[in-house]
């Protein structure tokens, strides 16, 4: 019986040996597999080619920067140089794009523009030109190849060697881009109502100075249109011609653009009041016209000269009041299987608006703020899976990107 007993011990002392040594073993399998794991990850890099050198291509740049994740980073576009950044139209950037650029590096301390609250005012080919400087400033951090003035074909694409393809594509050529049907993408759009009517006006007038100017913003404005045979007074509403009325909504106007360019944005939610009917459906295009001569002349600046009859004739408009409309590609972001490729679409060649509130970057910047996650996980991914996981993240985003502003980007913009 001792005996037994004793054998009994033994073999519970060996098993139990056994089964520590096992899970020991599996222990140190787990972390040296999590080590060797990190170690890849750490490592990992992707080659990462840019479509596009505009604000949005520039800043989707930056963030491949900042990424870590990226061992040679290619910048395309097919204007040249001077082309590039002698742009003088007006960009204003606002808190959270200012946020956001102010972590990939970009200093607003030495850049020329102005400021006006939490907004900064700048021409685009200087912005332009800064976010190139803080990119070629990254040349030892990753193999930088910048080519401007070289379009992306089939022929650019031919040439490419099959050990040199990037490994994630990022187009960002602007609304009128033909980068996304070169590889293959789907243009299909999908179109959405913003829940408001609007229309634009441009005066360009060249004896004014071209420097970035603080936006001017008016609210619940109403016209008097009785000269036109639209008495709102008869709804038991006072006509109040060109003037505020803080009791009742009404259009909401920007002025914006430099003192040379300027621009106009007129907007009012989606009604069907009778003014809203009219300004819709009016064959007489001088109205409008009128409305935007009337709008400057009250709102501008007290240092910029009115507009009269001679300068009037310069002024570009809307006919009348438009539907603001968003639309967005159906596809935004895709997996080229035979060429092991992930291209992403961001900026103007992945959302548009039919209504310009002088705030687009701002709506491209948007699509970017989860593009590191996005080059992190495909420089990092093992197989198939994990580029599709990293895909469906990057789509979801981009459609609530284009859903947030269809809900409330007109009303931030213009209404606020």
């Amino acid at each position: 019986m001792e005996k037994a007993s004793e054998e009994e011990e033994r073999c519970g002392r060996l098993a139990l040996a056994l089964a520590a040594c096992t899970l020991l073993a599996v222990l140190l399998h787990a972390a040296l597999k999590v080590a060797l794991d990190g170690v890849r990850r750490r490592r990992a890099r992707a080659s990462l080619l840019v479509v596009g050198a505009g604000p949005v291509g520039l800043a989707a740049a930056l963030v491949a920067v900042r990424s870590g994740k990226v061992l040679k980073l290619t910048l395309l576009d097919a204007r040249c140089r001077a082309a590039l950044l002698g742009r003088p139209q007006q960009i204003a950037l606002d808190a959270r794009s200012l946020g956001f650029l102010r972590a990939l590096g970009v200093d607003f301390d030495n850049l020329e523009g102005c400021w006006r609250g939490a907004r900064f005012y700048t021409k685009i080919g200087v912005f332009q030109e800064h976010l190139l400087s803080v990119l070629e400033q990254s040349r030892r951090q990753l193999e930088l190849d910048i080519r401007l003035g070289t379009k992306f074909t089939d022929d650019f694409v031919r040439k490419i060697a099959a050990s040199e393809w990037p490994k994630i594509i990022v187009v960002a050529d602007g609304s009128c881009g033909e980068s996304s049907s070169v590889l293959g993408i789907s243009s299909d759009y999908l179109v959405e109502s913003c829940n408001a009517y609007g229309a634009n006006a441009a005066l360009e007038r060249p004896d004014q100075r071209q420097v970035p100017t603080p936006e001017i913003q008016a609210h619940n404005l109403y016209f008097d249109l009785s000269a036109y045979g639209v008495d709102i007074s008869s709804s038991g509403k006072e006509s109040l011609g060109l003037q505020q009325a803080a009791t009742r909504p009404g259009f909401h106007l920007k002025i914006y653009g430099t003192f040379r360019n300027r621009y106009m944005a007129l907007a009012c939610p989606a009604s069907d009041s009778k003014v809203v009917r009219f300004l819709r459906h009016t064959l007489n295009s001088s109205i409008m016209k009128n409305i935007f001569h009337q709008s400057f002349n009250a709102y501008k600046t007290d240092i910029e000269p009115r507009m009269n009859d001679l300068t009037r004739h310069h002024l570009q408009c809307s006919r009348r009041l438009f539907e603001i409309m968003l639309s967005h590609r159906k596809v935004t972001a895709a997996f080229i299987e035979g060429d092991n490729v992930v291209v992403t679409i961001e900026g103007e060649a992945a959302r548009m608006l039919n209504f310009d509130t002088g705030c687009g970057v701002n709506f491209g910047l948007r699509g970017l703020e989860s593009s590191e996650e996005f080059i992190y996980r495909i420089a990092t991914a093992v197989d198939q899976n994990d580029i599709f996981e990293a895909l469906s993240a990057k789509i979801r985003h981009s459609k609530q990107v284009a859903e947030d502003f269809r809900q409330n980007g007109i009303f931030a913009t213009v209404f606020e």
